[in-house]
């Protein structure tokens, strides 16, 4: 599995680092020219980096191998924390960034349900343009949790959702933003670890919700 489905994901990075630092080597280099190379080097790199976090975790998940067992933590702190971890790059578009959480403690692993929020508030944070809304919502009955999260983005074709869960999937090809393609494929195996379900609805132009459905006691779907 390795080798045919992620070999061409590593590819790509190794090259750029590889063929820039081969570029570092010509004479007559002016110091922009070195400079620009040196930064391709060092993002493609943090790249790679990640890439391989990710892929160790994906393979973590889908053979449920190394997971820490389950402890009650404060769901709600969690996601503040993250919230507050990426608050720079919402502040920086300008982004009116809302959060209505009401306090929660749940049974499961911190470390999953953290990219969980991490993921998808990345994505929420990413794909809506400058000026733009973002929100979540933590609720909690004795039913069921809900987390839900909403921007006023770009939004999401049928064929795009239809495929969004997929590893190394990144919607439409010419797109300016470019990530790894595995985030969702995180989320969807996080939130399975923890028996709870993820639904996305989404509109072209008009923005995207998920919501992210688990009993509160950590195990079993309502």
């Amino acid at each position: 599995d390795f080798i045919n489905s992620f070999s061409h994901e590593f590819k790509t990075p190794i090259t750029a680092v590889s063929g820039f630092a081969e570029l570092l080597q010509e004479p007559g280099l002016t110091e922009e020219e070195r400079s620009q190379y040196l930064q391709i080097i060092a993002e493609e790199a943090h790249r790679l980096a990640n890439l391989a976090n990710s892929t160790l975790l994906m393979s973590r998940l889908e053979s449920q191998h190394s997971i820490p067992e389950k402890e009650p933590f404060s769901l709600d702190e969690q996601i503040k924390r993250c919230t507050i971890l990426l608050s720079s790059a919402w502040e920086k578009k300008r982004i009116a960034f809302s959060a209505d959480l009401e306090p929660v403690s749940y049974v499961g692993n911190e470390e999953l349900m953290r990219h969980v929020w991490i993921n998808l508030l990345n994505n929420a944070i990413k794909f809506t343009p400058e000026g733009g809304e973002v929100s979540i919502t933590l609720q909690c009955s004795p039913a069921q949790i809900q987390v839900q999260i909403s921007d006023t983005g770009i939004g999401m074709s049928p064929e795009m959702i239809s495929h969004i869960f997929d590893q190394y999937y990144q919607g439409e090809p010419n797109h300016t933003e470019k990530g790894l393609g595995l985030g969702l494929s995180i989320v969807k195996h996080a939130a399975a670890y923890h028996d709870a379900k993820v639904h996305i609805d989404s509109q072209l132009g008009r923005g995207t919700r998920v919501q992210v459905r688990f009993h509160p006691s950590g195990e079993g779907q309502p």
